[in-house]
This record gives structure tokens, sequence and C-alpha cells, in this order.
């Protein structure tokens, strides 16, 4: 898979006060801050940490890290949603989680470690911010709310991750896609997804027809609309009826993160 290239936004001759606007959070490129984690700290830590925050837009595909690869930088997503990945020795692959604009992508640096074992992959472009990971684990020690909220962030992703695999051995195919469909929403905050079915096969761990199979049954119950290269979800209530428990369970478990 190739990957593309990070686009750093400019950023402006840096001085020693480094203006908040009243009401909004921004980098220090102009960019309005829309991350949750960003927004639930207190003005002193974002004084702290603003600086070190590199903003870029962050296109479809590109990998933001390999498993086992050194960790160079931890990203605060503002739009888009990243994949975290398992990949195996034969070339297949199955997505454990999922991360937008609530969370971080590199969770291994909050606790101290400094590879993580998942590939991460925009799967809906966006844009955020990213931190050099040695600053942001020097940052975390004169940040306790920023600590704190990344421990809970890596704690909660974890949890996920483990429904999620529960959610892929026990579950009927169109079940999960509900549940998964619901996830990316939550994220994106739009009804159209640009999500193709091969993508959808690859990160459910099942084949291309399987998917379709499943989304024609959810798009001739009204819940969804299948375009190209992309899903419309026509009525949420429904689809939350349609997908399995482990939804619920997500979304309790990200009651704190700002998706509930």
């Amino acid at each position: 898979m190739a990957v593309t290239n990070i686009i750093v936004g400019e950023r402006p001759q840096e001085s020693n006060v480094i203006p908040i606007v009243p009401g909004m959070r921004t980098d220090v490129s102009g960019r309005q801050v829309r991350n949750v984690i960003l927004l639930s700290l207190p003005d002193d830590e974002y004084s702290l940490i603003r600086p070190h925050l590199e903003a870029v837009d962050l296109p479809h595909h590109l990998i933001l890290h390999e498993p086992a690869e050194k960790l160079e930088y931890g990203y605060f997503l503002n739009e888009g949603m990243t994949s975290l990945v398992v990949l195996t020795s034969d070339g297949r692959s199955v997505e454990v989680g999922i991360v937008g604009r609530e969370g971080v992508v590199g969770t291994p640096l909050a606790v101290g470690l400094h590879r993580g074992p998942y590939r991460a992959i925009m799967q809906i472009s966006g844009s955020g911010l990213r931190m050099k990971a040695a600053v942001m684990e020097d940052t975390l020690l004169a940040a306790p709310t920023l600590r704190i909220a990344l421990a809970r962030y890596a704690l909660v992703q974890g949890l996920q991750v483990a429904q999620i695999a529960a959610c892929n051995r026990l579950h009927e195919i169109e079940q999960r896609l509900a549940r998964w469909l619901l996830m990316c929403q939550d994220r994106v905050d739009s009804e159209l997804l640009p999500l193709t079915h091969d993508f959808m096969a690859q990160m459910l761990g099942t084949g291309r027809p399987t998917v379709s199979l499943a989304a024609g049954i959810l798009q001739r119950a009204g819940l969804i609309e299948n375009l190209r290269a992309s899903v419309k979800i026509l009525n949420r209530k429904s689809l939350e009826g349609a997908a399995c428990e482990c939804y619920g369970v997500i979304q309790h478990f990200n009651g704190g993160l700002g998706l509930k």
C-alpha cells in the first residue's frame, strides 16, 4: 500500500506569548481545534502544549505508524477517522479499533511505551495536530490533566479492542456491519460515509461478497443506502436496533469521551 506524504500546515513565527482566542481554541497556525481531549484541558495546560502542536492534513490511506516500529508522533485528530489494524503474516488484516476527534493515535506514549502493536491508517481523510513523541512524554510530567485524559483514553481503547474481538467472533455479519457503521458515524458526524465494500470487508475480516450481502440486507430494510464508494445512513435509530449489543457496550465505554 502506498504511503501518502503528510502535509504540514504553515506555522507563524512564535513569540513568548501565545494568544488563545476567547471561546475557541486554535493552534499556532490559527486553525480551530476540535479534538475532544485538547478541548477538555485547562487553559494553563493547553498553553503549555500549544507551541508543540503541529497542524497536519491527514489524507486517505496515510499510514501514521506501523506495528512494532518506533512511534515518532502522537496525533490528535480534528476531523477524519483512523483505523487500528492487526496484520497477519499471510497478508490478511482486521480492524480492532477506530480513532476520531475523541481521542489520540499513539496511546502507548501515554504509558511510556515507544512502540505500538497496530497499523494506524487514515480511512476517512481529515486533519489534526501532531506532537513529537519525546516532547509528549516530557510534557505529560507537567500536565496532569492531559496525563489523566490520555491514560483514561488508553484504557477505554483497550476495552474497545476487546469488545470488537468478541464481536467479530460471536455475532452475525449484518449486526457487526451495523455496529461498525454507527461507530464510524459517531466519529465523522456525517450521514455519508466514504467507505467501499472492499474496505469494509477488510476491516471486518471477511470477504467482499459477504459484506455486500449484509449491506444489501440493511439497504432493503431501509437503514442504509449503498452508493458508489460510499454508504449513506438513512435511519440511524433503526440501524442501532439492527446492531449487536456490542455497540451499546462500546458506547458505555465512550460515555466519558464525548461520543455518547
